[in-house]
């Protein structure tokens, strides 16, 4: 099945190429220009992908972002926008958003990053409907700690299915893999957004703190240390 791309632009300029390249890579595209509609329609249909500008004319793109987030959608977010100051990147970042690249663009890096997203997310983020927990065997004991699945690309706090982002996923699953054991920033960088990301690094922590406070909410019995100018430790919390 063909990966759903959304994208949200109102400038027809940059919104017609950008949807033609789009439908010739074998995507389904559609096409809104502003934001209110875009949050109705990620409620409402699938959505792999969300191309975003900041600039609407209804509502500002940060907040679509936010608010989609907010109401479920985890599918992958690339903001797109004139605005290439670095406190505007980390704020997109840090409100949900996956990547960010600033106009004017090209279609090539944009691509290799959507391919890159969508690969990660295994084409099909938006699906969110809620299934068991995997099973225990019968001679396994239950267990209330956190469980990440990376064939299924989900995670579980006990019988809890915990929501995440593509990139929120995809960080903790690496450090995961490495529990108790001090996986680096270069490591998690390259691991999670791979060649096609040329920006800043701040986007590794504000993706952390989302993975934190999430865990935190979910009681989760483990806890992500930071060790300083090396990177992040997940480990078995002291009471657990």
């Amino acid at each position: 099945m063909a990966s759903q791309v959304l994208v949200v632009e109102d400038d027809d300029k940059i919104a017609a190429p950008l949807v033609r390249t789009l439908e010739r890579e074998g995507y389904e595209v559609r096409r809104l220009a502003e934001g209110t509609p875009a949050l109705a329609a990620l409620a409402e249909t699938r959505v792999d992908l969300l191309l975003l500008d900041l600039g609407l004319p209804d509502v500002d793109g940060l907040d679509v972002c936010r608010r989609a987030r907010e109401q479920g959608y985890l599918g992958g977010i690339i903001i797109l926008t004139a605005r290439d100051g670095e406190l505007d990147r980390v704020v997109g970042l840090d409100v949900g958003a996956d990547d960010y690249l600033a106009k004017p663009f090209g279609l090539a890096e944009l691509l290799a990053r959507a391919r890159a997203l969508l690969r990660r997310s295994g084409g099909a983020a938006s699906e969110t409907a809620a299934a068991p927990a995997p099973s225990q065997s019968a001679d396994a004991p239950a267990t209330d700690g956190l469980r990440v699945d990376v064939q299924a690309r989900r995670i579980w706090v006990g019988d809890t299915e915990l929501a995440a982002t593509t990139k929120e996923f995809d960080v903790l699953a690496m450090l995961d893999a490495s529990r108790g054991a001090v996986v680096s920033r270069e490591q998690l960088i390259s691991g999670v957004w791979d060649e096609n990301w040329y920006g800043s690094t701040k986007m590794l922590d504000t993706t952390m703190g989302r993975v934190r406070q999430k865990l935190e909410e979910a009681d989760a019995p483990v806890r992500i240390t930071t060790v300083r100018g090396v990177g992040f430790r997940l480990e078995d919390a002291p009471d657990a």
